[in-house]
């Protein structure tokens, strides 16, 4: 239960099902009373984080469809920033750990975290603190300043301009975006024109390397094969 005695809303948002369910189980044997809302992708959890305004806290993997790196972190702590957000992932890099906690997560939980890590690591965040895995030491090397300057540009970016991005990024023409939002090439343009500015770039190659610099990995932009489509 949350500090108000009401039972606690959680958002997990994970592009498995099956995972979802059996965090479900561990969240309820963990907080007691819970309430859980379910979300597979990006489009998912923005909804539903506007949906669930008073939600206690989300808990997100990094990996899912509709965003690129940290991209889903960034958005939710430029657009909901009372709501934290515990990482659940399945990495276990402390340069990865420390870039998560560096962008902003209230936490970073191992999927194979057994349910009394999850105990402590919720309850530590539900009381406005910060929690990493115990085994874990901070490196002594901070997120890199341009990293962090990417990722505070892109929180300046509405929640429509950061659709259009990710979907650039993933190497759609500005006719499948139009068509995929239900919108206007012309309105696709315009976003472009604002995201351009706001990230600072001139291009849309540009943009994507930008988002690339918040892969979770490396070679992450390399493993999805990015294929940056010109101007139509």
């Amino acid at each position: 239960m949350n500090e108000s005695g009401a039972s606690t809303t959680v958002i997990v948002a994970d592009d498995h099902p099956l995972f979802r369910e059996a965090l479900g189980l561990a969240l309820q044997q963990a907080l007691g009373e819970v309430t859980i809302i379910q979300a597979g992708n990006m489009a998912e959890l923005e909804a539903v984080a506007l949906e669930n305004e008073s939600a206690d806290l989300v808990l997100l993997d990094l990996h899912m469809p509709g965003v690129q790196g940290f991209s889903a972190l960034i958005y939710l702590r430029a657009h909901h920033p009372e709501l934290p957000v515990c990482v659940i992932s399945a990495n276990s890099n402390p340069v990865v750990i420390q870039r998560a906690m560096d962008h902003g997560a209230a936490a970073f939980i191992h999927k194979s975290a057994p349910v009394e890590d999850l105990r402590t690591a919720l309850k530590t965040v539900l009381a406005g603190d910060l929690w990493q895995p115990p085994e874990i030491e901070r490196s002594g090397a901070p997120t890199r300043t341009d990293e962090l300057e990417v990722a505070e540009r892109m929180g300046e970016l509405t929640p429509q301009q950061f659709r259009v991005l990710m979907m650039v990024a993933e190497g759609l023409l500005n006719k499948q975006i139009a068509y995929d939002l239900d919108i206007s090439e012309a309105t696709v343009k315009a976003h472009m024109t604002a995201i351009f500015r706001k990230l600072g770039v001139t291009n849309r190659t540009q943009a994507v390397l930008m988002t690339q610099r918040l892969a979770v990995e490396p070679t992450e932009s390399e493993q999805h094969g990015f294929n940056v489509q010109p101007d139509s």
